[in-house]
């Protein structure tokens, strides 16, 4: 039995006091992923902030012609809004690849972007891990680890984070707002997330105190070319082996702009600038998709049971961008469940 405490933040300014006095406290809205943890014992807030009545659940567009998202709109909400359905649908399809219906109704945007791995060795706490107790170990690199990271990896860990929103988010190049005590703060998403290096406990680039008010998105959205493809063990419910958002801008067939994000692949959502510069100018076939994809996995390294996913990466990513260039039907959306 975990003893803590209970509170409810009545504001933004309140939570953060909160927090900063308390280094054990731990936020909780829709406690998708925070319940679990504690009933694993991975986490033993000694407080437990409630935050779901803090004004942060409004959608917005700003003044440069993007979309501003509280970090409490939950993601049925936010994958069913239609400003996102018509202007990001990539962000509406990677929310819907993700969990559970139930579970989607519930998980907060903000606190999509905190997941934790879901790495097997992470959660049981009889087993050596540095990210839930730094220099014991990593059990995965020796252990079972056909789901974990092919990228980005280090000897302390190599887990992957689990968020489908985050990978569209990654891609649209979003940006995180945060409140903390030292004042307001933009992070670009890029920076957010965090490669696991020697100090795997630390998810995110979040200081002490800090709490996620809203993303931004920037208003280009490559409505008309994307998609998101997410490869997993089962149709539903399941985390991905790998997970693509691929956008695409073009003149004619050749490629003006084009993006792509992995997920189910490294510790935060994945992105090489130099893959995608071999797409830019390049007509959009499949040769020039397999040079983006060689590039942006040159540096990619399998474990013991987990390099069949190098080429699972490869062929998803020529897969991804294909569909991303005939373009998305208008037609395509998801039925609004109850």
């Amino acid at each position: 039995m975990i003893s803590f405490q209970y509170v409810r933040a009545t504001d933004v300014a309140d939570a953060v006091r909160q927090t900063a006095s308390d280094p054990r406290a731990r936020f909780v809205a829709g406690g998708t992923n925070l319940i679990d943890l504690m009933k694993m014992e991975v986490e033993q807030p000694t407080r437990v902030i409630d935050i779901t009545r803090l004004p942060l659940r409004q959608v917005e567009p700003t003044p440069g012609g993007g979309l501003r998202i509280g970090a409490l709109v939950p993601n049925t909400d936010l994958a069913y809004h239609p400003l996102i359905e018509k202007r990001y649908p990539i962000l509406s399809s990677a929310i819907m690849a993700g969990a559970s219906q139930q579970l989607r109704n519930m998980a907060s945007t903000g606190g999509n972007l905190l997941q934790r791995t879901r790495c097997a060795y992470f959660y049981d706490v009889a087993t050596p891990c540095n990210k839930r107790k730094p220099g014991t170990g990593c059990a995965a690199i020796e252990g079972l680890n056909r789901g974990h990271a092919i990228l980005g990896t280090s000897q302390a860990c190599i887990a992957v984070h689990p968020s489908d929103m985050c990978v569209a988010m990654r891609m649209l190049d979003a940006t995180v707002h945060v409140t903390g005590p030292a004042g307001d703060r933009a992070i670009p998403f890029a920076d957010f997330h965090r490669l696991p290096g020697d100090a795997p406990q630390r998810d995110t680039n979040l200081n002490p105190g800090e709490i996620i008010t809203a993303v931004e998105l920037p208003p280009k959205g490559f409505a008309s070319h994307h998609t998101y493809l997410k490869i997993r063990d089962r149709l539903s419910y399941a985390f991905a082996l790998i997970a693509i958002a691929a956008g695409l801008e073009l003149d004619g067939d050749t490629i003006k702009e084009g993006r792509l994000a992995l997920g189910g692949v490294a510790h935060k959502p994945w992105r090489n600038p130099q893959a995608e510069a071999v797409l830019r100018g390049q007509p959009a076939n499949a040769e020039t998709f397999a040079r983006a994809a060689d590039v942006l996995l040159r540096d990619a390294h399998g474990y013991k049971y987990n390099t069949f996913k190098i080429d699972l990466a490869r062929r998803c990513i020529v897969r991804a961008l294909g569909q991303a260039a005939r373009g998305t039907p208008q037609s395509q959306s998801h039925k609004k469940i109850a």
